[in-house]
């Protein structure tokens, strides 16, 4: 007997997916465990395999399409079995990709003609430019998923210019690459004053963002707490703890840390909103937020305040490279009682962010700067951090929030305090 698949909920957060690949087409044979597709859910492209062995008799939803949570994304039985009859029996008698929302194609940008010099050593030019702009000592650095797409379209990989992290080519470079043409070059060489763009699809991690952020900004009161913390004793801790061999600590551990124990002893700030109650965590899982090519992640690290600097440290790095490389999974994900999101290693002093539910909280930590301070009665050079926590006043209140601020404050500017 055939077996409807339906499209799986891969996140929590997941109303809808993109089918990126299908590894199997109509006729093939297919086998319990293999791989049938790769599906672009809002965080990740996952890789989704068969529970049955049989044929592929239907593919519901197509390469690039999109289909909610539960309707049907394929049919594996016997050969010559009745799809229609099926997909009448599982209510969805028409394919399912009539019932998607369609995704509006990027229109192709309208450009003004001109007359283009020496075609043939321009696109030359521009072919040697993008291999420069994405080859590491000779090798093309792209995403599977890019140099399957570039292969399918008869693209040459080469001749991509990278968007994603260090000129690495992605998904979209491909799907937005336009071959050298008179006409592309004409819009690269436009007069000036001419008016021309792009519209590119927004992604499903985008969507996400879009909609979890803005229900978060406009359903949860808001208000910010801002805070200079002295960093002179954590530089001089973390240069004497990576002395160590084999130790690598980061600032940004010691945050994670410091943010851990004063959570432990701040449990309101360690909690939820829930409409009829709140949630008092007595875990403390803190999220870290990982830019990524399409938006943003926030990996979590699980029993925070349980862990030392150094493992700390090599989980987050190891979940930023996951994020990176579309590898998390839901379990890295789900579960944050507080977030932290640190932007100080792109030079931003002091920013605000938005809670990201289901936390009362996050942290926004800036970069830490040279400045004049006081100590003692005297101007001295100092190093100062600004961070600011962002808080649901439906949960906490400017007193807690500015007392779990002066613990996290005291961690941060006595290091040591973090090890008893």
């Amino acid at each position: 007997m055939a077996e409807v698949i339906y499209m799986p909920k891969l996140s929590d957060t997941m109303t809808e997916g993109v089918v990126a690949e299908w590894n199997k087409k109509v006729g093939d044979k297919v086998a319990a465990g293999e791989l049938l597709a790769e599906i672009e859910t809002d965080k990740a492209t996952m890789e989704f395999e068969s529970f049955y062995d049989g044929v592929l008799l239907h593919i519901g939803v197509e390469k690039g399409k999109a289909a909610p949570v539960n309707s049907v994304l394929a049919i594996i039985g016997k050969e010559g079995e009745d799809v229609a009859a099926i997909l009448a029996s599982s209510g969805s008698a028409a394919p399912v990709k009539a019932e998607v929302k369609k995704e509006t194609p990027s229109p192709e940008p309208v450009v003004e003609k001109v007359a283009p010099v020496a075609p043939a050593a321009e696109a030359s030019k521009q072919e040697v430019i993008a291999v420069q702009s994405n080859s590491s000592n000779g090798r093309v650095i792209a995403s599977p998923l890019a140099k399957k797409l570039a292969e399918d379209k008869g693209i040459n990989i080469s001749a991509v210019a990278g968007t994603g992290e260090g000129g690495r080519i992605v998904k979209r470079d491909v799907d937005h690459y336009v071959p050298y043409t008179p006409a592309a070059q004409s819009y690269t060489a436009a007069p000036a004053g001419q008016e021309s763009y792009t519209d590119e699809n927004v992604s499903q991690m985008r969507k996400t963002i879009a909609r979890r952020l803005a229900e978060s900004k406009f359903t949860a009161p808001h208000f910010y707490l801002t805070l200079d913390i002295d960093m002179d004793n954590a530089i001089a801790a973390r240069k004497s703890m990576n002395s160590q061999a084999g130790v690598k600590v980061s600032f940004n551990d010691m945050v994670v840390k410091a943010v851990a124990l004063a959570l432990r002893k701040h449990p309101s700030i360690n909690s939820s909103w829930f409409g009829d109650y709140i949630r008092r965590n007595h875990h403390i899982h803190v999220g870290v937020a990982v830019a990524v090519e399409d938006g943003l992640l926030v990996p979590v690290v699980r029993f925070t305040d349980t862990k030392g600097l150094v493992q700390i440290g090599a989980e987050v790095r190891e979940f930023a490279q996951k994020a990176k490389d579309k590898k998390l999974q839901p379990s890295d994900w789900e579960g944050n009682t507080f977030t932290i999101s640190n932007l100080g290693m792109f030079g931003i002093e002091a920013f605000t962010a938005i809670v990201n539910p289901p936390d009362s909280c996050i942290l926004a930590v800036g970069g830490i700067k040279e400045v004049p301070v006081v100590k003692n009665g005297a101007v001295v050079p100092g190093n100062v951090m600004k961070v600011t926590l962002s808080c649901d006043h439906r949960v906490v209140d400017g007193a807690s929030g500015s007392a779990f601020l002066q613990t996290f404050k005291s961690y941060m500017e006595n290091p040591v305090n973090m090890l008893l």
